[in-house]
């Protein structure tokens, strides 16, 4: 009886399988970096809102400054809206004018005469009514810019 040889089907399989650890590597490679993409476009995002925080934080600084002059300076409504109320005239508003000078030296974007200055208003009821306005920078023109109000009683 003649030899007989035994199967080649093991020889074969591994010749078939070469390729396959390449394959694994590949994919993990791939699935490796999209998730470092994340990672880095989670962290771009964490930058931008805790910048966005920060001008919030200011704004509300700024508001309760104001509201701490108010308080601090003669209390009679009259005196409080010729020095408060928003207008453009440095030597009728003196306490307006200096606020937005500060309010334009601490948030970016903030323009006199712009959607973005500043409004302070006393109603007859001794309500001041404060409203900040900034641009974040990479803001683009058409959205609207960033807001923030607040209300107070000053008494008399």
């Amino acid at each position: 009886m003649p030899a007989t040889r035994p199967p080649r089907t093991p020889i074969r399989t591994r010749r078939h399988q070469g390729g396959v650890m390449l394959l694994e590597a590949l994919i993990a490679i791939l699935i490796f970096s999209i998730g470092i993409l994340g990672v880095v476009g989670l962290q771009a995002t964490a930058v931008k809102q805790s910048t966005e925080a920060r001008y919030r934080s200011e704004a509300a600084h700024l508001a309760e400054q104001l509201i701490g002059t108010m308080w601090t300076s003669n209390r009679n409504l009259a005196a409080l809206q010729a020095q408060f109320n928003t207008c453009a005239d440095a030597a009728t508003c003196s306490g307006y004018q200096a606020w937005f000078t500060r309010v334009s030296a601490t948030l970016p974007g903030v323009v006199a005469a712009t959607p973005t200055e500043p409004s302070v208003s006393v109603d007859g009821t001794g309500i001041v009514t404060i409203t900040l306005f900034w641009r974040s920078p990479g803001d683009s023109a058409a959205e609207g810019p960033h807001r923030f109000d607040v209300q107070a009683q000053i008494g008399q």
